[in-house]
């Protein structure tokens, strides 16, 4: 079956109002949430759980991912805009993330690469989804690479902890 999410995706990538690109998330991640055994919703996705930094709420992104070793990595792209994904924001405040795939669900821990490190995986992510080059060219910003550590190994469900104190 062939992946379809990377041609819709790129489709999307053109210069658009912010709302628009958060409107194409969510559905991507109806798609992945009600097709989820589909091949050609799926490739080189991985669903990101944050919790809202105002809201204490759980948030849910499909994101495409690179696997190094034992890590995932991601790119805070927000498809080249200047102003990074609110995602992003959430997981510097609160780094415990879960990261769901068809069959998978884990607790993670996330860190920002130095610009270093990121230079390291950052042809990877390029490999997995050409427009990210695209993106980076069209910003102002260094798009931020995320490290994801699975921090959990037992078979229960995670969760988020509770919401932290302000």
């Amino acid at each position: 079956m062939r992946d379809l999410s990377k041609p819709i995706a790129s489709v999307l990538s053109i210069r658009v109002h912010p709302k628009l690109i958060r409107a194409g998330g969510r559905l991507h991640l109806a798609l992945l949430r009600r097709f989820r055994p589909a091949a050609f919703l799926s490739a080189d996705t991985r669903v990101l759980t944050t919790r809202g930094r105002r809201s204490g709420r759980t948030r849910s992104t499909p994101l495409y991912y690179v696997r190094h070793d034992d890590r995932l990595y991601i790119a805070a792209s927000f498809a080249g805009r200047d102003a990074p994904p609110n995602w992003y924001l959430n997981l510097l405040a609160d780094p415990e993330v879960i990261i769901e795939a068809t069959g998978d669900r884990g607790s993670y821990q996330a860190r920002v690469l130095s610009p270093t490190e990121a230079a390291g995986i950052w042809p990877q992510l390029i490999a997995t989804y050409p427009p990210f080059a695209r993106y980076q060219r069209r910003t102002t910003r260094t798009i931020p690479v995320i490290e994801l550590s699975r921090v959990d190994t037992n078979d229960r469900a995670p969760t988020l902890s509770s919401p932290r104190p302000r």
